[in-house]
């Protein structure tokens, strides 16, 4: 299966420019979210907007996984947001999911930053007992910024 790549969500856009979502600053979490989920709509703000997150239990943990290793980094006026790569190890009956969303647990509300569709067939993914889901970042990050640079 091929992940698709990540999108930032509108929102996202104005509050990392206003400062609102530091992204070298706060804690950062990745959920996973099912087919019925509206996740996939860019115009949500908050985490409360979003529907049909993996329901808890048999491996998933409601409200995801802390990010860790998470880097922002410039370099000749494109920045880059990077991660470590994400492990859920299913249990029980094991779990369904399409969406991964990244999202700010520093900020209140829980304010979106980028989601990414699991499999671009698209599909399912189904997550069996024992087995494990891995989110692996692309080498190149989860996203860049770049825009022009004054002197």
């Amino acid at each position: 299966m091929a992940a698709g790549k990540w999108k930032l969500y509108d929102t996202a856009k104005l509050k990392i420019g206003q400062g609102l979502i530091d992204l070298d600053g706060h804690t950062f979490k990745m959920a996973l979210f099912t087919s019925s989920s509206n996740c996939n709509t860019l115009t949500h703000d908050e985490l409360a907007d979003l529907t049909s997150q993996v329901a808890n239990g048999d491996g998933y943990t409601t409200g995801g996984v802390t990010l860790t290793g998470v880097t922002f980094t410039n370099s000749s006026g494109t920045s880059t947001f990077n991660c470590d790569d994400l492990e859920w190890i299913a249990s029980g009956a094991g779990f369904i999911c399409r969406f991964a969303v990244i999202y700010d647990d520093t900020v209140s509300g829980d304010p979106l930053l980028a989601v990414c569709l699991l499999d671009t067939t698209p599909a399912d993914v189904t997550v069996t007992a024992g087995n494990a889901l891995t989110i692996t970042i692309n080498a190149s990050g989860v996203f860049t910024l770049s825009g022009a640079t004054t002197d």
